[in-house]
């Protein structure tokens, strides 16, 4: 079998695709990959499992293939340092069994007796320690067990117990670290170096740098393989970007200029320059940590109240385990009783049902900053919808031209339109510029532009100015008179366009309007969202209110808002709270920090570089709003399994504990029954929900 294929060449480089990489130590084979023949640089992709190699000039392809296909991939694996910290260990449960082995063996000789008590030491040791810091503890209840098994001289039910104990413990260690580990896995590596665009000489000059010193607005250059470095977007080239690491996308994309590319994305094939937005800390990939991190470290209240509740009963163990000795005048049936606490099966499964689904969740593009997010968003009943990139698509597209000249025709304004803002990359640019190339785009040769924030641009044509924004900018800041036209423009207005005005050599040249379309799938997720608990849908917006109310009618919402500022939309949620409802604000991420804020859950549409910016609990890597009504049912299931799992446990540890009280279990019987109930209620929070496509 061939360990290695050739995916992509070019005459000084070579994309080959490896075998069995998974657990490859990265380095070592790159190093190797350097030292061959003809190879200048090496560099593996691990994401993908491809070898990027650079040649020197008239190097035989078929030689590097043979060359790499003496590598021992074998000796490459070994040779990985360990990744885990604080691994579960196995040597208490070892211990254990050994000392079960012995005492099956040699039945009760002096050397049976004495292993038996080095190997209960552990748990003994750790009961005494958590009684004089804690106080009455599970860990102690557990000690007292196989302690009064020792006294008595039951060495087999002692070993038993502490077997049963150490594999228990064992696996309940290894399901929650698997479900940290779930979490982990959402990270995405860290990028060393990066090609970089410079001026060397006059001349254009690709350079290596590393990622640190990446600054914004500089142009980075990916390839075939590469792993993205940035947040930002393409300014020349096209490719084909694998985004399925950061949206859950299993179909590459296509990108060209002026698309928006992710930090953490891979280039499949192509090459493109891109324009740095977000850099260092800032980008997608750091800010999915951050996430991750809240994850980890955060519990929800539910969690909280199992691992409150948990403590609480330990003294009613003690307590069973005194009236047990009261009925039965027994040690037996009293180290019974000190088998079955609750303490493990009220504390572990919540945090780990909540980790499995905060990681399906991310696999599907969906980030959750912890249990908290998901356990509020469960119970919310109003969710608010800023429209524009939420509701509607947030790609405007040019629905009309007028023009109040007759000297210049609609396409003369577009080109006119275009040429001044092809250079930007907002939304209304991107839209003009697609609809004159449309249109046979003619550019019109100009001075400088000058972009005004929030406002519009400024340029001259052969010395007359030429002026496009708001009517604000352009009646009030620069003079321009709407007077003679005001009946065009209301009626441009009430067919609910976003009105772009163009004034040239000091008058009203004409108006373009532009249309954000409808999302496709936005009345389904309504009426989802409605049959997953939502009783109010509301939607914000900055439009004028004839246009909100067309948008509002056509998805059926239950009240909305027009013609709002941004601080009008947080007093509004403000309102519903007030009114008792649990709200839910949803926003596309684009200056929407003070609405998330405000909301129980803040959940943004974080379309493409604004990932990075991004202050909502949860975050849609997809633009796509059926997320919104995924996650609310991903949380809805997840609280649903965790009462579950909460009932399960109160219950049959209950039944436990009667069975034990009254004499009816042995301590070996109690401790099967209790760690396998625990490790079955685990292994059910860890398998999760299903995550609803």
């Amino acid at each position: 079998m061939q360990n290695f294929k050739i995916l992509h060449e070019t005459k000084s480089r070579l994309r080959i695709k490896v075998a069995g990489f998974k657990g490859l130590d990265t380095s070592a084979l790159q190093k190797a990959a350097a030292r061959l023949e003809g190879v200048t640089e090496a560099r593996f992709n691990a994401k993908i499992g491809s070898l990027i190699l650079k040649l020197d000039a008239g190097i035989d392809r078929v030689g590097i293939l043979k060359q790499l296909e003496v590598l021992n991939l074998s000796e490459l694996k070994s040779i990985i340092p360990a990744n885990h910290k604080n691994l579960p260990s196995k040597n208490e449960f070892i211990l254990a069994l050994l000392a079960l082995g012995g005492n099956l063996i040699f039945r009760t000789s002096p050397l049976a007796r004495a292993f038996s008590i080095v190997a209960c030491m552990p748990i003994l040791k750790e009961g005494i320690k958590e009684s004089f810091r804690h106080g009455l503890t599970s860990k102690g209840l557990e000690a007292a067990a196989v302690g009064i098994s020792l006294a008595r001289g039951d060495i087999f039910a002692a070993n038993s117990t502490n077997a049963m104990l150490a594999l228990g413990e064992y696996m309940e260690e290894s399901t929650v670290y698997k479900s940290d580990d779930l979490i982990r896995e959402l990270a995405r590596p860290d990028i060393a170096e990066a090609w970089v665009e410079i001026d060397q000489n006059g001349k254009k000059t690709e350079v290596k740098i590393a990622t640190s010193k990446l600054k914004v607005g500089d142009i980075v250059v990916v390839g075939a393989g590469d792993v993205i470095a940035v947040d930002g977007h393409v300014v020349s080239g096209e490719a084909m970007i694998n985004q399925a690491n950061m949206t859950g996308e299993s179909v590459a994309v296509k990108k060209s200029r002026g698309d928006s590319v992710l930090s953490g994305t891979i280039v499949e094939e192509g090459r493109i320059r891109i324009w740095a937005e977000n850099v260092g800390e800032n980008t997608s990939t750091q800010r999915i940590k951050h996430y991750i991190t809240a994850s980890l470290n955060e519990r929800s209240s539910i969690g909280m109240h199992t691992t409150h509740l948990a403590d609480k009963l330990v003294p009613v163990t003690f307590g069973l385990a005194g009236v047990s000795y009261l009925i039965n005048r027994n040690f037996m049936s009293v180290a019974s009783v000190l088998q079955a606490d609750y303490s493990c099966a009220l504390k572990l499964p919540t945090p780990v049902a909540f980790k499995s689904s905060i990681s399906k969740a991310g696999k599907n593009g969906i980030l959750i900053k912890g249990a908290k997010a998901l356990e509020s968003l469960a119970s919310a009943d109003t969710f608010v919808f800023d429209k524009t990139g939420t509701l509607t698509y947030g790609n405007l597209e040019v629905a009309e031209i007028i023009s109040f000249d007759g000297r210049f025709s609609k396409n003369d304004i577009l080109n006119l339109t275009a040429s001044a803002e092809e250079h930007y990359f907002h939304p209304v640019a991107e839209a003009i510029v697609d609809a004159a190339k449309k249109h046979g785009f003619i550019h019109k040769h100009h001075d400088e532009v000058e972009f005004v924030v929030a406002h519009g641009v400024k340029t001259s044509i052969e010395g007359k100015k030429l002026i496009i924004g708001s009517r604000h900018f352009l009646e009030d800041d620069e003079m321009i008179s709407f007077a003679a036209h005001e009946q065009t423009i209301d009626l441009a207005m009430q067919k609910g366009l976003a009105l772009l005005y163009i004034a040239f050599d000091g008058r009203l040249l004409g108006l373009i309007g532009l249309r954000d379309e409808v999302r496709a799938n936005a009345r389904a997720v309504i009426t989802r969202l409605r049959e997953l608990g939502a009783k109010q849908i509301v939607m914000l917006s900055g439009d004028v209110s004839s246009k909100a109310r067309t948008v509002a009618k056509k998805l059926g919402v239950d009240r909305y808002y027009g013609e709002l500022l941004p601080t009008q939309k947080t007093e509004i949620l403000k309102q519903l709270k007030a009114e008792g409802r649990k709200v839910v604000f949803v926003g596309d991420g684009i200056n929407d920090a003070p609405s998330l804020m405000k909301a129980d859950i803040g959940i943004s549409m974080l379309n493409g570089a604004e990932i990075a910016k991004a202050s909502a609990q949860i975050g849609l890597l997809k633009n796509d709003i059926e997320g919104v009504a995924q996650v609310k049912a991903l949380a809805n299931d997840t609280l649903r399994l965790v009462n579950r799992n909460f009932n399960a446990t109160v219950g049959i540890n209950s039944i436990i504990l009667f069975l034990a009280t009254f004499g009816a279990l042995s301590p070996v019987a109690t401790a099967l029954l209790h760690n396998g109930t625990t490790i079955g209620l685990l292994l059910n929070s860890i398998k999760g929900v299903k995550f609803e496509h």
